[in-house]
């Protein structure tokens, strides 16, 4: 099963940290082992197979989750969201690619050298515009390696039809996200107070969302936006960086 990082108070990369074991309610633990004879003589019902690890009382109080795992939902369960939330719609992606556009009919006009970045609106960037005409704010960092894989260079060739419509897309690569300890896993923030994360199976394709307002599940998203959000590059320059490697 797959672990999800949910948090760390270290600032260079070291232990404490917390992970989520996915598909379970279990919360893993990371951190220097209790070795103090003193300590372990006073644990209670230990089994052979238990370990004790130490972490500052910061960490619980930022990062454990204060309420139950939330359900796998159907996408659709969120599509409301895109309409009525009321500041900031802020999506990380940070998958290598997603079916739902290798299945697009625009995928295949891409590979035939096609510019499909001036397609006629639809119905994701007639929202798009509307929400951005109210004042609203739809923003995504997507992370993108070295050299970018067919599926981020189809994004980047699409992104200016969502920039246009009003999107606000930056770019980042995937070791400067590493640098920065972002997750490994896409969501939408909410004006910074409902976090729905994806759940993807092993060829891209979304199983559906874990949506919840957990104040450490926001926390944690909100760190990431600002963190990506500092470090990330507009979309346009980012296509220019691009195409002058290759």
């Amino acid at each position: 099963m797959a672990l999800r990082f949910i948090g760390t108070t270290s600032d260079d990369g070291d232990c404490p940290t917390l992970y989520e074991i996915e598909g379970t309610d279990e919360i893993l633990v990371q951190g220097d082992r209790e070795t103090d004879p003193e300590h372990l003589v006073q644990l209670r019902d230990v089994k052979p197979t238990e370990t004790f690890v130490r972490v500052p009382r910061s960490l619980l109080t930022r990062y454990a989750p204060k309420t139950e795992a939330p359900a796998l939902a159907p996408f659709s369960s969120i599509a409301h969201m895109f309409r009525e939330f009321r500041h900031t719609a802020w999506r990380l992606e940070t998958r290598r690619g997603y079916a739902s556009d290798r299945r697009s009919p625009k995928w295949a006009r891409w590979q035939s050298g096609e510019d499909i970045a001036a397609d006629p609106a639809n119905a994701w960037r007639e929202n798009v515009a509307e929400q951005t005409a109210a004042g609203k704010r739809f923003e995504r960092v997507r992370l993108v390696d070295d050299p970018p894989t067919d599926g981020q260079r189809f994004l980047l060739a699409s992104a200016p039809g969502n920039v246009a419509a009003g999107e606000d897309i930056r770019n980042l690569t995937r070791a400067h996200a590493e640098r920065l300890r972002l997750p490994d896993y896409d969501f939408w923030l909410f004006d910074s107070r409902i976090v729905a994360r994806f759940a993807f199976d092993e060829d891209d394709t979304t199983l559906g969302v874990y949506v919840t307002d957990d104040p450490a599940e926001v926390l944690a998203a909100c760190q990431a936006r600002d963190a990506a959000w500092h470090h990330a590059v507009p979309t346009q320059e980012f296509a220019r960086q691009v195409a002058s490697t290759v």
